[in-house]
């Protein structure tokens, strides 16, 4: 993460923190008054949300300002969560990180409820801007033990789920906070596909990984871990559909001796489209 850009100023703070606050309700992140948003504006200040108050319909006026100690400096009616103990974890752990995001986004929360990190080789965005997102062992939400298990990862990492509770993101920015939130929940999603719906996905060979990693390290992010990767590429054969238009000669299916049989991805859609069909059967029932 980069930190020499300067501060946000009050303002500019505040009228982000509201407006992210209003993107997370629309996105299904958070209900009633989940989740809690902060941004540093000076060395030893953030602004953060205050507590009981829906992350749809804040106003600036609602925000708190406290000193990384905890020292409520200015604000409204209602006091900051409870939950900003883990936000002030992070800024003292990670000097770097000017913005924090905790939400209940549904697909990740349902790998923290599992107890299943996100950490496949299969996507490069999520390797780029997150790498890999560890889920750390429960504890009461609100309690001093939630910023204790994630402090151990507030340098090394981008993002963490937090067992049977939710996820929580940080950056350089306020903004970089929220897109990695928003990416966490995009990478659980496609891994909850691919591992759960169409049951198969190609893992990045480790030459690949190596590729990204460096992309990586050229954007100015040494944060987010490696994932396991893959001995060799199986990624490295276009799939073409019989009709495509790039021959006139029939695509013939391997071993079958004939130009018009099925194809191997005809049965591959048919066998996704039957695991879809019954995964959706047994949710209806």
């Amino acid at each position: 993460m980069h930190s020499s850009r300067p501060y946000p100023t009050d303002h500019e703070a505040k009228k982000l923190i509201v407006e992210i606050g209003k993107r997370m309700y629309a996105k299904n992140f958070v209900a009633a008054n989940d989740g809690n948003i902060s941004c540093k504006v000076d060395d030893d200040l953030i602004w953060t949300t205050p507590t009981g108050v829906s992350k749809g319909f804040m106003s600036e006026d609602m925000l708190v300002k406290m000193r990384l100690d905890g020292t409520v400096l200015s604000q409204g009616e209602l006091g900051p969560s409870s939950e900003v103990k883990m936000h002030l974890r992070i800024y003292n752990e990670n000097p770097e990180a000017r913005g924090v995001c905790h939400a209940h986004p549904p697909i990740s929360t349902s790998f923290a409820i599992a107890g299943i990190g996100l950490d496949k080789a299969i996507y490069p965005e999520a390797l780029v801007n997150l790498g890999t997102v560890p889920c750390v062992h429960y504890e009461t939400p609100g309690t001093q033990g939630i910023p204790d298990s994630i402090a151990p990862y507030a340098r090394d990492y981008n993002a963490l789920l937090l067992a049977n509770h939710g996820a929580v993101a940080w950056g350089s920015s306020l903004m970089e906070a929220w897109y990695r939130l928003e990416s966490t929940e995009h990478y659980a999603m496609v891994i909850m596909y691919t591992g759960n719906i169409i049951g198969k996905a190609n893992v990045l060979s480790c030459d690949q990984v190596g590729e990204l990693v460096e992309i990586r390290r050229k954007m100015g992010i040494t944060s987010g871990g490696i994932p396991a990767c893959a001995p060799h590429p199986t990624n490295t054969q276009d799939v073409v559909a019989g009709h495509s238009p790039l021959g006139n000669e029939p695509l013939v299916t391997a071993g079958c001796g004939c130009g018009t049989g099925s194809s191997q991805k005809d049965a591959d859609i048919k066998a996704i489209t039957q695991a879809v069909m019954e995964r959706l059967q047994k949710l209806r029932g």
